[in-house]
């Protein structure tokens, strides 16, 4: 089967170990810079070229996307091409999308009585004491709309600190979400992969000293956990709702139960295959397979 990743760089981990397996398993697979891709739109039908070659990439089974956060808008324009010319996508354009509005994705999951820390969106100076009451605040964590691997989350341990950051962080334009603060969990959180509607390794990732962002890029470091039944059912319900085959899920241990943090679309993985040991993107790749082949199954059914 061809397998196309598409990626800015060939060298990340996640890339390089997605097209080893691939080729291991007797797949081709190719790696393309969303960048690199040209698209044109027109009466006839749509179609996607490789540069400024003639080199058209509809010769494909599968995509599999890996949209980075620098690159959202227009590499959701290639993702939505390929969509458009029936090729199938292991996470589409608007799942993708939603992962990465925090406030959206955090809307979704809330409507569809998932739990989450309470959350407050406010722009104006005279709104904060109500909000820092509706959050059980301070401490309070406060995050950027769009932002990944830690960037963009604080900690406002008092309403002075509070007040300084959101009248720097508005005075810049930024939207901020203030995020109630689980102690109990501070320092801490566990990312689950969900592919194809099941876990497939997890672990309980924890902040370096000094540090209560837990993220592996931000020096935290992982060790891998058995998830109970009910953080499973979660993390796989929160992937059906934003629509998402692949999806590193982050979830906080709070006394109520897990409570969902955030949805990554583009997960990294080499933390969760250090941590447990599992061949993630063996998972991945054979998911993908299998996606791209039901998907030409069901076509062919339907052709008349």
């Amino acid at each position: 089967m061809r397998l196309l990743i598409l990626s800015r760089r060939r060298t990340l981990y996640s890339t390089r170990r997605l097209v080893e397996t691939a080729r291991k398993l007797g797949h081709r697979a190719i790696v393309l810079d969303p960048l690199d891709c040209f698209i044109v739109c027109g009466r006839r039908a749509p179609t996607i070229y490789h540069k400024n070659t003639k080199r058209r990439l509809d010769r494909v089974d599968v995509v599999l996307p890996r949209i980075g956060a620098s690159i959202t808008e227009y590499g959701l324009a290639v993702v939505r091409q390929f969509s458009i010319m029936g090729i199938p996508i292991v996470n589409n354009s608007v799942p993708i999308a939603r992962s990465r509005d925090k406030l959206r994705s955090l809307q979704l999951l809330s409507q569809h009585d998932i739990d989450i820390p309470r959350t407050v969106m406010a722009r104006s100076p005279s709104q904060v004491a109500r909000a820092l009451e509706a959050v059980g605040g301070p401490p309070v964590v406060l995050k950027l709309i769009q932002g990944t691997q830690g960037v963009g989350v604080m900690l406002a341990e008092t309403l002075p600190a509070l007040e300084a950051i959101l009248d720097t962080l508005w005075g810049l334009g930024q939207n901020i979400l203030i995020q109630e603060f689980i102690a109990e969990s501070r320092g801490r959180d566990i990312r689950a992969l969900v592919v194809g509607g099941k876990v497939v390794g997890a672990m309980r990732r924890t902040a370096r000293v000094g540090e209560f962002r837990s993220n592996i890029h931000r020096g935290g470091h992982g060790r891998i956990i058995a998830l109970d039944d009910e953080f499973q059912r979660v993390a796989v319900k929160a992937c059906e709702v934003m629509g998402l085959h692949v999806a590193g899920v982050d979830l906080l241990e709070s006394k109520e139960g897990p409570k969902i943090i955030e949805i990554n679309s583009s997960p990294g993985f080499e933390g969760l295959e250090a941590a447990t040991g599992r061949d993630i993107a063996g998972e991945i790749i054979e998911y993908a397979v299998s996606y791209a082949a039901e998907r030409t199954r069901a076509r062919r059914r339907v052709k008349p």
